[in-house]
This record gives structure tokens, C-alpha cells and sequence, in this order.
């Protein structure tokens, strides 16, 4: 019998990685040039985009710590899923950054869903990791069953990667509305938290 390593230090590890992601984002962000409001006004697509990132990296960080307290032992497999997924965040600052500096242009803004994507996929990847180390009585495949909202956000960056090479701001468009629709916490894993 295998002995189980707790979740702990991968949690440690992804609070580390996510904080040092959110650092790199704030860096990006530049004071004006001039010292009026039109100067200020000058950053707003700037800013709207780190805005939309941060949500981003905030909802995986929540929802990564709703999740792993369905999670007390981690195997293998599940530490190099969460290491999948940390890699794909880790490329948000870039994606965001090349987006911004090129006024939403179509491969910039493509780049960033398949960023959003490739998160996405990973989330997915690293659930499934989970169920299958938990077995038949997984919490977490109890709580999840089917994930309808995971599903319809990989189909709608799907659709917004398209949309990017025709509609740039119809992408974005897409993007902030996924991001909005995860906004609060999936309830029905806190259905599914041990009674304490």
C-alpha cells in the first residue's frame, strides 16, 4: 500500500506560483505619462485588461482551493496536473500583455483564449486526475457529475478564438462573459465539503 501524501505543499505551491502571476500583471501596469485625467484615460484599455486577468487568475486560485479540500492526498498524477495547470496561468501576464500592446489585434486576442483554453483544459485534466486516484467513491466526482458550465466555457473560447481573427472586441467580448459566469464558486462542491 502506497502511503498518501497530503495536499498541503501543492496547495503552498499553487498559492506561490499565483501570487508571483498576479505580481508580474501589477508590474505591467505603468503610471501615465501626463498628470490629467485624459493621461489616465489613456490607460483604461490597459487596465480593463488587467482587470479581466486578475479575475481570471482569482477564479482558478478560489475554485482551486474549493476543490482541494475535496482533496486531502494527492498521487503523482495529480501533482503534474497541477503543475500543467500552473504553467498555463503562468503564460496569462504574457498573453495579456501582447494583447494589450496591440490594441486587441486578431492573433494577439486569439493568443490569449488559447491561453484561456489551454487553462481551461488543464482545470479539466487535473479534475480528472482527481477522480481517478479517489475511485468509484470519489467527493469530487459526486460533487461535480456533469460539468456542464466546464464544458460550454471550453466551447465558448473555442468560438472566441475564431471570432478573434473577424471581431477582435466580439472575443473579448466572449472572454469577460466566461470570466463573469464563474465568478462565484462552484456551490455544488461546497455541498459537498465534510461537515466540521
Amino acid at each position: 500500500m502506497r502511503p498518501h501524501i497530503g495536499s498541503e505543499r501543492l496547495i503552498a505551491l499553487t498559492d506561490g506560483v499565483v501570487a508571483v502571476v498576479i505580481t508580474i500583471m501589477v508590474l505591467e501596469l505603468k503610471p501615465p505619462h501626463g498628470a490629467d485625467f485624459a493621461s489616465l484615460r489613456e490607460l483604461a484599455p490597459t487596465f480593463v485588461s488587467f482587470v479581466l486577468s486578475f479575475v481570471y487568475v482569482a477564479i482558478y486560485w478560489n475554485n482551486h482551493h474549493h476543490f482541494f479540500r475535496l482533496v486531502p492526498h494527492v498521487t503523482g498524477s495529480i501533482m503534474w496536473a497541477n503543475l500543467n495547470l500552473l504553467f498555463w496561468l503562468a503564460l496569462i501576464p504574457f498573453a495579456t500583455a501582447w494583447m494589450d500592446e496591440h490594441g486587441n489585434a486578431p492573433v494577439p486576442t486569439a493568443i490569449y483564449g488559447a491561453t484561456l483554453l489551454a487553462c481551461a483544459l488543464s482545470w479539466r485534466i487535473m479534475l480528472a486526475a482527481i477522480v481517478r486516484a479517489q475511485g468509484p467513491e470519489s467527493l469530487l466526482r459526486a460533487a461535480i457529475h456533469r460539468d456542464f458550465k466546464g464544458s460550454a466555457s471550453v466551447m465558448i473560447y473555442a468560438v472566441a478564438i475564431a471570432l478573434a481573427f473577424v471581431a477582435p472586441i466580439l472575443a473579448y467580448v466572449c472572454y469577460a462573459a466566461v470570466a463573469a459566469w464563474w465568478l462565484v464558486p462552484d456551490r455544488r462542491v461546497e455541498k459537498a465539503f465534510p461537515s466540521e
